[in-house]
């Protein structure tokens, strides 16, 4: 019998409501710039992650 070392559910919830706890007092605007900034990291490390991997 294989043991369950992490519950993705829980792990999701975990997640949004470390979100909710960020954005809660955050106007429309706050709210908007804050995602826009979170995308160009993400989107920044995808690139630089792209970057490393060796050419098949």
């Amino acid at each position: 019998m294989k043991t369950k070392t992490y519950d993705c559910v829980a792990m999701k919830h975990i997640g949004g409501q470390q979100v909710y706890e960020t954005v809660k007092g955050m106007t429309r605007e706050e709210e908007l710039a804050y995602w826009k900034k979170r995308t160009e990291e993400l989107r920044a490390r995808l690139k630089a992650r792209r970057s490393k991997r060796p050419a098949a």
